[in-house]
């Protein structure tokens, strides 16, 4: 495994739509152990492969609703499809590749998803909450859309301030 680089909001390949992985193979499963490497060290709860520099589509999302005493999980989602969404969150929003900028923006608060897994497995998860937030942050990526185009607002450095607990 390695840490990738993330790329940052002035990169042109962020915003191009990425294509559909068609090959289950060891350099897809290399892709994922470094992504999810990447985003243990950044201490985020998500990342895209277009944010690695990878136009495929393949993301990682942080499962954050578990039960008391259990940690977290990532989940591998490789071609991911929303089948489901209701309710909505409006909700402050950061990414990886826009370090230190917040949004708020409006997600539902529950999805489902088909996706496959690295070998090529059909499954369907859902989230609420944070993690049905991050699934549609993740799968915006894979469109070439990052989070301040999908924001109402960004917040300012008070709001940022106030956010984070500080006077």
């Amino acid at each position: 495994m390695a840490l990738r680089n993330i790329l940052t909001e002035e990169e042109s390949s962020l915003y191009k739509k990425c294509r559909t992985v068609t090959d289950f193979n060891p350099r897809l499963h290399q892709l994922l152990d470094d992504m999810r490497e990447t985003l243990v060290q950044a201490d985020g709860v998500g990342l895209a492969a277009p944010q690695v520099g990878v136009l495929r589509r393949a993301a990682l999302v942080l499962e954050t609703n578990v039960p008391e005493g259990e940690e977290p999980y990532i989940i591998e989602l490789i071609n991911p499809v929303i089948l489901e969404q209701e309710g909505e969150q409006h909700e402050a929003e950061g990414c990886l590749s826009v370090p230190g900028k917040y949004g708020i923006v409006r997600r539902p608060e529950r999805v489902r998803l088909r996706a496959q897994d690295r070998n090529g497995e059909s499954f369907e998860v859902e989230g609420t909450g944070l993690t049905a937030r991050c699934f549609c942050h993740e799968l915006d990526h894979l469109e070439g859309i990052v989070f301040t185009s999908q924001a109402e607002r960004m917040l300012t450095e008070e709001e940022l301030a106030e956010m984070n607990g500080e006077d």
